[in-house]
């Protein structure tokens, strides 16, 4: 629920929230949804505003669990003051870690699990090299890593093959000590990382500028 097709523009109304919810549970003829996402943050409208409508729709048994994408840390803290945020989805790898220094933490501290995208690093890890000790490819390296960040973070790597699908899998298989998570840190440094990494349209709407407006004092 983000994009209002008609004008291409974020809308994250309650009446819009609403009628994707009604429009998906057509189309794919359930009940409910199990996990609901604000996919990106309406700057327009009082976060306040769009929880407040989804956790009526968690009232009428239309959704069980609701999530928030690139969400900023007000915007977090405001949400889940309305109705607790069961899953929080960032973008997150070797390649993209700022979310370390207050969204993690934040997370954390709410109970809010996190949701991995582009655990690769939209690719970047997808060659051969490896870390020389540890006798593994640098793709199944980067989607071990991310697994190894908690229990609850859970990466969700985008695939077309079965192959990849496969191996994609196996990466909760492999086992890495603190000493093999410390030297993949070593090998990527954070600061070297650090930045843009988005075209600037999806900058735009990253978590960075993901505050939205206080509601109106009634």
């Amino acid at each position: 629920m983000v994009y209002e097709t008609t004008s291409d523009r974020l809308n994250c109304t309650p009446e819009y929230a609403r009628a994707c919810c009604e429009a998906s549970l057509k189309r794919l003829q359930v009940d409910y949804i199990d996990l609901y996402y604000i996919h990106r943050i309406d700057t327009t409208v009082p976060i306040e505003e769009t929880m407040g409508e989804l956790k009526m729709l968690v009232e009428e048994g239309k959704i069980k669990y609701i999530g928030l994408s690139e969400a900023s840390v007000d915007t977090i803290r405001r949400a889940h003051a309305v109705h607790p945020v069961t899953a929080l989805q960032m973008e997150y790898s070797l390649w993209t870690r700022d979310i370390e220094e207050e969204i993690i933490p934040l997370c954390r501290e709410l109970g809010i699990g996190i949701v991995a995208y582009s655990p690769v690093g939209r690719g970047f890890f997808a060659g051969k090299k490896s870390v020389e000790s540890i006798p593994r490819e640098s793709y199944l390296l980067a989607l071990s890593w991310v697994v190894h960040q908690g229990a609850d973070v859970v990466p969700i790597p985008g695939t077309t093959k079965i192959k990849n699908l496969h191996d994609n899998v196996g990466s909760v298989n492999v086992e890495l000590t603190s000493d093999d998570v410390d030297e993949i840190c070593e090998a990527v440094s954070i600061q070297e990382v650090a930045g843009p990494n988005l075209d600037e349209v999806f900058y735009k709407v990253s978590w960075r500028f993901a505050n939205t407006p206080l509601p109106k004092a009634k």
